[in-house]
């Protein structure tokens, strides 16, 4: 099977749980109603009826319908939204067919992928496709004062009505949620992981918000070159690129250039393994921290807390 079959299947595979979503609120003013209206994609991921987008599809609008694959148009329900991470969850009612969702954590720089938005539903005939690669993976990116991490970055191009749609790898499986907030994203685009998604959804669910377990830094990988520029003795770990000030790690001494190599003996290689020691825990657990300053091995103890943005 050649590469343009495979994307074709994909799309296939992936376009019967891509929707349209039209919002819409009314603007008074001088005892003028005006309405105004927004447009989106989203992507069904439970037969039940639960529909994944951005929140800033929907944030700020009184009225919600949603446009299926068939043509239908439905009312939608909010049923938890976290503007900090650009994730909303819809429902309708109805038996739909939902996505297949994949692991975004077994993703590879250079792998192909394809976006599928339907902003106009069956106005302009359908759903689109844009085809790329990804091209970045755990980016961190700052953006309307607030910092996103742990994005993936893509070549293909992101329309703003097509954000909140899926990115499909060429198994069609949806591998992360394709997001336009990012302003200054010229010719790349950006989508959050699937498993950020599972995520947050379960958190939404279960408590109709996200709790985030929180130390108070920002990181990044640690990088071979950026091991021998600090003198670092070790090649995996994460330095710490920031620290927020009064935040747990702060109070801790932590500080900027710290490479934390384990959490309650329990070893971090890289920044993934860092956001999955974090949410296993609980807000007002105590945890060692072991890190390097220089050659020099430390370990202190670090609150966790609530995340406070």
């Amino acid at each position: 099977m050649d590469l343009q079959e495979k994307v074709i299947l994909a799309y296939n595979k992936v376009v019967k749980s891509v929707v349209s979503i039209h919002t819409m609120r009314i603007f008074e003013f001088f005892f003028i109603s005006q309405p105004i209206e927004g447009i989106g994609s989203g992507v069904i991921v439970d037969s039940n009826g639960l529909i994944v987008t951005n929140a800033h599809v929907i944030s700020g609008f009184e009225q919600i319908h949603v446009t299926l694959p068939n043509g239908e148009t439905l009312p939608a329900r909010i049923v938890g939204m976290d503007y900090i991470s650009d994730i909303a969850l819809l429902k309708i009612e109805g038996r739909v067919e939902p996505g297949e969702l994949g692991d975004s954590d077994r993703l590879h720089v250079g792998q192909f992928i394809i976006t599928v938005g339907n902003p106009f539903g069956h106005i302009l005939g359908g759903p689109t496709l844009t085809f790329g690669i990804i091209s970045g993976l755990n980016r961190t990116i700052r953006a309307g004062g607030r910092i996103f991490e742990n994005l993936i970055q893509i070549d293909a191009a992101i329309n703003p009505g097509n954000s909140g749609g899926p990115l499909v790898d060429l198994d069609g499986k949806i591998i992360g949620i394709t997001t336009a907030m990012i302003p200054f994203a010229q010719g790349i685009g950006f989508a959050i992981p699937i498993n950020e998604v599972k995520y947050f959804t379960r958190q939404l669910i279960e408590y109709g918000r996200i709790i985030r377990p929180w130390i108070g830094i920002y990181g990044a990988t640690l990088e071979s070159s950026l091991a021998v520029h600090l003198g670092i003795p070790v090649k995996n770990g994460v330095v710490i690129m920031g620290v927020v000030r009064g935040s747990p790690a702060d109070r801790a001494g932590l500080q900027r250039g710290d490479v934390i190599i384990s959490i309650d003996k329990i070893p971090v290689n890289n920044i993934n393994d860092l956001r999955r020691i974090l949410r296993s825990k609980r807000v007002g657990d105590y945890l060692l921290v072991e890190f390097y300053r220089g050659a020099r091995l430390f370990s202190v103890i670090v609150n966790v807390e609530e995340a406070r943005f």
